[in-house]
């Protein structure tokens, strides 16, 4: 099972933001109903690293490479002026240099894309058993809730970030090979997440956010996040 430093992650995203907004986004979000969205994702770290399961640590060699997507330009600003200003991201007790940023604005430009996943795309149901108790049903691509679950989450983001209804028609998404089951603990909480490259179609204003704003469920704790290819 992957040892999971997402938590590391979003708590130095969180530090690389002016204060105002990372109070904002931590403390209440953009809401639709009851759901709350950071509307941000960042992938995996990208290396080459040796694994230490027995310790639980994980450590690089050279250059690593992180990418952070957000439909928020003021996300985007604050962020790249705060990195741009200190040099530095603190992960945990280790501080990392910053050598270079690369700002990137990835546009579709119609209603069909293929993304490939940066860090495991996860969509769920919470399920309660007869006895009362709750569980958690995760699923793959391909299975009809996945489909159903992943045009309904770009919706409720687009009604939570722009305040208004979202463009009419719903979102399909079509694993491009076989989808790779990515299994991650996560602060002690176990969650199932798939990884590799799809096919969306839908309303272009949707598939935007999804790649702006990652795919899925957990995206401001690194799931989610997508590449246009």
């Amino acid at each position: 099972m992957p040892i999971s430093y997402n938590y590391l992650l979003q708590g130095a995203l969180y530090h690389s933001l002016h204060k105002e907004l990372a109070a904002f986004l931590h403390e209440k979000g953009y809401t639709d109903g009851k759901r709350s969205f950071k509307l941000f994702s960042f992938s995996l770290l990208q290396g080459v690293y040796q694994l230490d399961r027995v310790k639980k640590n994980i450590a690089f060699d050279g250059e690593i490479k992180l990418t952070i997507s957000s439909p928020m330009q003021d996300f985007c600003h604050s962020l790249v002026n705060i990195l741009l200003a200190t040099g530095n991201m603190r992960l945990g007790t280790q501080a990392t240099e910053i050598e270079k940023i690369n700002v990137r604005q990835l546009k579709v430009t119609g209603d069909q894309a293929v993304v490939k996943t940066l860090s495991p795309a996860v969509l769920y149901s919470t399920l309660l058993r007869p006895d009362g108790r709750k569980y958690t049903v995760y699923f793959q691509p391909g299975e009809a809730d996945y489909g159903r679950l992943f045009s309904e989450n770009l919706q409720k983001k687009y009604r939570a970030f722009w305040g208004t209804d979202a463009p009419a028609g719903n979102v399909t998404a079509k694993a491009l090979g076989l989808p790779r089951l990515k299994v991650v603990n996560y602060k002690d909480i176990i969650i199932k997440g798939y990884a590799g490259k799809l096919l969306v179609t839908g309303p272009q204003e949707l598939l935007q956010l999804a790649v702006d704003g990652g795919i899925g469920s957990k995206n401001s704790q690194g799931f989610g996040c997508v590449e246009l290819q």
